[in-house]
C-alpha cells in the first residue's frame, strides 16, 4: 500500500498526522488522493467508519497550503457542508491539529447556538468553513458570508442531508460557489437526491467505490434478542452495567429521555442525545460520553451519522429502526476503521415481522434468540463484570456556581433573598436537600400512607430546589409529567436550561437517579 507521501501529500502535513498516530491511508484515501489533490471532481462511496473524513480532509488542506491566495474576511477559501451539528464539530476537530502547522484557520457554522461568535471569526477570516445548510445560509442571506472565493466544496453525508431535507438549501448554497471550483462528494450511497447533485455541480466527477453501506463488515456481530416487553429494561441493564461504551438508539426524543433516566435509575451512568436538547447540552452529554464518565449514550438517529466516538463495543436498537439504511447507518457507531464491534436488536413479539424484513433489507443474517433476564449469552455479548453507580456520574449537587452564573446541578434552580451571592444561594439549596433527605427517608420502603405523604412533600419540593426528579417514588413520581418541573426546565431547550445552568448532562445523570437522597449526602 502507498504511504501519505507517495499519494502526493506534503512533508508538514504527512508529519502533522504521524503526530495524531495516522501513518497509513485507509483504502478509500488512498483510492481518491490521487485526484482530489489533482483538482478533479471526486465521488467517494464507503460506509460509514471507512475513513471517508481525512478523504476529503487531506486534500483540502494539501491543496490550500499550496495555494497562491490567502484568506480574506468573510470569504472562506474552503467549503465543507454536512448535515448534523455533530458532524460537523467532529469534521473540525480533524481539520484543526492539521491546519495549524500549515497556518491555516478553519471554523464551524450551524444552529442551536449564538451567531455572533460565528460572525466575529468569518470577519476575522478563516480558509476552511464547516458549515450546517440552515444557518450557513442564513450568513449569506445577512451578507457576513460570500462564498464566491470558495476553491474547494466539500459534501459530507450527502445522502443524509437528502434525507433531512436540505437540498434546496443545498442548491442554493452551491450555486453561490464558483463553477470552476472542485467539488468533492462523499457518502455511504449515491441515490435519489445525491444523484441530483452529481449531474447540476460536478464536472466529469472520478467515482471511487470502496464498499457500499450494504456491504457486511466482518468484524461486526448482528443479534436479535426475541424478548417480552417486560423484559426489556432488564436486559438493557443488564447489557449496558457491562464495561465499555454502548450507544442504544430509540426511535423518539421522549423515548431517549425516558430510558436514560430509568438507567441512571438502575445505577448505569447514561446520557441522552437528541433534538430536543439545545447544542450545549449535546456537546456536554457526547464529551461525558466520550470521556467515559457516561458509558452509555442513548440517542435518537441524531447519531446514527457522523457521531465518531473511539470503541464502543455494543450498539443496541432497543427500538429497531423503520428503515434497513438507519439499521446500517445505526449500527455504523461500532466496528469503525477495522475495530471489532455487536449489534444487539431487541424484539418483541408484535416486531419480528418488521425486524425480519428490516434485516433482510439490510443484507445481514442475525443470530435470534429467545431469552430473558438472566440468560448466559447476555453475558457473551458484553464481558464483564456489571457494575453500577452508586451516585450520579456527575456531581450535580449546588456547591458551586456555574460559569453562566446558575446553579450547575438544577435548571432554573431557586434565589435567595435579594443581593444574596450565588454561593449563598446554594448552600440554601444544599440545606433544604438535607433537609429533604430527613423528610423523605422512608419513601424507599413506599408502603405506609404516612410515608408516602411525606415523601410526596419532598419530592416536589426537592425537585425544585435540587434540580434532579425525585426518582425513589418510582414511574410515577420521576417519570410523570409532574416529576419534576426541575427536570423538565433543565432538558426543554425552550426553558432555556441548558444554556443557563449547564445542565444537559445533569439532567441526564440526576433525573431518575434515587432521589435526591443521593444528592444530599
Amino acid at each position: 500500500m502507498s504511504t501519505f507521501a507517495e499519494l502526493g501529500l506534503p512533508v508538514p502535513l504527512v508529519a502533522a498526522l504521524a503526530t495524531q498516530g495516522v501513518t497509513e491511508p485507509f483504502p478509500i484515501q488512498a483510492a481518491t488522493l490521487p485526484h482530489t489533490l489533482a483538482g478533479r471532481d471526486v465521488l467517494g462511496r464507503g460506509r460509514t467508519g471507512s475513513g471517508k473524513t481525512y478523504g476529503f480532509v487531506l486534500p483540502v488542506l494539501a491543496r490550500l497550503a499550496a495555494g497562491p491566495t490567502r484568506r480574506r474576511p468573510g470569504r472562506p477559501r474552503a467549503l465543507i457542508l454536512a448535515p448534523t451539528r455533530e458532524l460537523a464539530t467532529q469534521i473540525e476537530a480533524s481539520i484543526l491539529p492539521l491546519a495549524r502547522p500549515l497556518g491555516l484557520k478553519a471554523t464551524t457554522i450551524f444552529g442551536g447556538v449564538s451567531a455572533n461568535p460565528q460572525i466575529t471569526r468569518l470577519r476575522d477570516g478563516v480558509d476552511i468553513v464547516v458549515a450546517c445548510p440552515g444557518r450557513l445560509a442564513d450568513h449569506m442571506r445577512s451578507g457576513h458570508v460570500k462564498l464566491d472565493a470558495v476553491e474547494i466544496t466539500v459534501l459530507d453525508e450527502a445522502d443524509h442531508m437528502a434525507d433531512l431535507g436540505f437540498l434546496p438549501e443545498v442548491r442554493r448554497i452551491m450555486d453561490a460557489t464558483p463553477e470552476r471550483g472542485q467539488r468533492l462528494l462523499f457518502s455511504a450511497t449515491l441515490d435519489n437526491g445525491v444523484d441530483v447533485l452529481v449531474k447540476r455541480f460536478m464536472d466529469d466527477p472520478v467515482l471511487h467505490s470502496v464498499d457500499s453501506a450494504q456491504s457486511p463488515v466482518a468484524t461486526m456481530e448482528h443479534h436479535v434478542l426475541h424478548l417480552e416487553e417486560t423484559h426489556r429494561l432488564p436486559v438493557l441493564v443488564d447489557l449496558t452495567a457491562a464495561p465499555g461504551r454502548t450507544l442504544v438508539f430509540t426511535r423518539t426524543k421522549s423515548r431517549a429521555k425516558a430510558l436514560t433516566r430509568k438507567l441512571n435509575a438502575s445505577g448505569v451512568p447514561a446520557v441522552e442525545l437528541h433534538g430536543n436538547l439545545g447544542q450545549n447540552a449535546r456537546t456536554r452529554n457526547l464529551e461525558a460520553f466520550s470521556s467515559g464518565t457516561a458509558r452509555t449514550l442513548v440517542a435518537t438517529d441524531i447519531a446514527a451519522r457522523g457521531i465518531h466516538v473511539d470503541d464502543v463495543r455494543l450498539v443496541i436498537h432497543a427500538d429497531p429502526p423503520v428503515e434497513h439504511k438507519a439499521y446500517l447507518h445505526r449500527s455504523g457507531r461500532t466496528a469503525r476503521a477495522g475495530a471489532s464491534g455487536t449489534v444487539v436488536t431487541l424484539m418483541t413479539d408484535a416486531q419480528v415481522r418488521d425486524v425480519r424484513d428490516l434485516t433482510r433489507k439490510a443484507g445481514i443474517k442475525p443470530t435470534t434468540t429467545q431469552l430473558g433476564p438472566g440468560h448466559p449469552l447476555l453475558a457473551e455479548l458484553a464481558p464483564g463484570e456489571r457494575t453500577f453507580s452508586k451516585a450520579p456520574a456527575v456531581d450535580n449537587r449546588p456547591k458551586k456556581v456555574s460559569a453562566t452564573g446558575a446553579a450547575p446541578g438544577g435548571g432554573r434552580g431557586r434565589r435567595g433573598a435579594a443581593g444574596a451571592p450565588k454561593e449563598n444561594r446554594g448552600g440554601q439549596r444544599a440545606r433544604a436537600a438535607g433537609q429533604e433527605k430527613q423528610r423523605s427517608a422512608g419513601s424507599e420502603r413506599r408502603g405506609a400512607a404516612a410515608d408516602r405523604q411525606g415523601a410526596g412533600r419532598s419530592a416536589s419540593g426537592g425537585s425544585r430546589r435540587s434540580g434532579g426528579a425525585a426518582a425513589s417514588g418510582g414511574a410515577r413520581r420521576s417519570g410523570g409529567a409532574a416529576a419534576s418541573g426541575g427536570a423538565r426546565r433543565s432538558d426543554s431547550p425552550a426553558a432555556g436550561g441548558n444554556r443557563r445552568s449547564g445542565s444537559g448532562g445533569a439532567a441526564a445523570f440526576s433525573s431518575g437517579t434515587r432521589a435526591g437522597s443521593r444528592r444530599s449526602r
